[in-house]
């Protein structure tokens, strides 16, 4: 299992990045990125604490790597956001996306989605197929998501997403120990959204080339 959007207590999580980390590694992650919720007020406090759990890859065999979810940020600021982000270190940027269990600013899609900076944008919504489109040019991951209550537009996201190939990616943003799933659950999720075996299984390599790029 490759997760690129989880959450400690530096954020909303429950759990201290190193209790994190090793929940996942016994659920037999191979890397996890710490995201927690951002805007300019932590921005750097956070990538720099997220960078800081990278000791643990020295304890267990892990790639643990060092992120933020840009969280109800103004669409305009979105870009900006994220190019500082990837200034200060952050590997994997995240967008909150417009969940419709959630007040989230109309137009975060569309920002997130033009943005060379955005790796992921988290549970999308009702995403339209412009937007899609959009993510699918810039290199922009859309997620589906195990979350509850952010995961009932996953067939939505997905069935968007396979007209244009755009790349998906099935996350956890966990914010529990019970949030984190093992390669088993992650194929349901990506099966459930409507996808086939082989396009499911294509997906969770997609979170593989993301974390270990060649």
């Amino acid at each position: 299992m490759i997760d690129l959007h989880t959450h400690s207590i530096f954020s909303d999580g429950e759990l201290i990045p190193s209790e994190l980390v090793r929940r996942a590694v016994m659920k037999g992650y191979t890397a996890i990125a710490i995201t927690d919720h951002a805007d300019y007020t932590n921005l750097g406090q956070l990538i720099e604490a997220s960078q800081k759990a990278k000791y643990l890859e020295d304890e267990w065999d892990i790639k643990v790597m060092s992120g933020v979810e840009l969280t109800h940020v103004p669409p305009r600021k979105i870009a900006p956001m994220a190019k500082k982000a990837k200034e200060l270190g952050a590997e994997i940027v995240v967008v909150h996306g417009e969940t419709t269990t959630e007040p989230v600013a109309p137009g975060t899609n569309a920002a997130a989605a033009a943005c060379q900076y955005v790796d992921v944008l988290a549970h999308p919504g009702l995403i339209s197929l412009e937007d899609v489109e959009t993510a699918a040019g810039n290199d922009v991951s859309l997620e589906l998501t195990a979350r509850n209550g952010h995961n009932r537009t996953n067939g939505h996201v997905a069935r968007l997403a396979l007209e244009v190939d755009a790349v998906l990616v099935v996350n956890t943003d966990a914010h529990a120990p019970e949030d984190l799933i093992d390669d088993e659950t992650a194929m349901q999720v990506a099966m459930g959204a409507g996808l086939t075996e082989a396009q499911a299984k294509k997906v969770l390599k997609s979170s593989r080339s993301i974390a270990c790029p060649i």
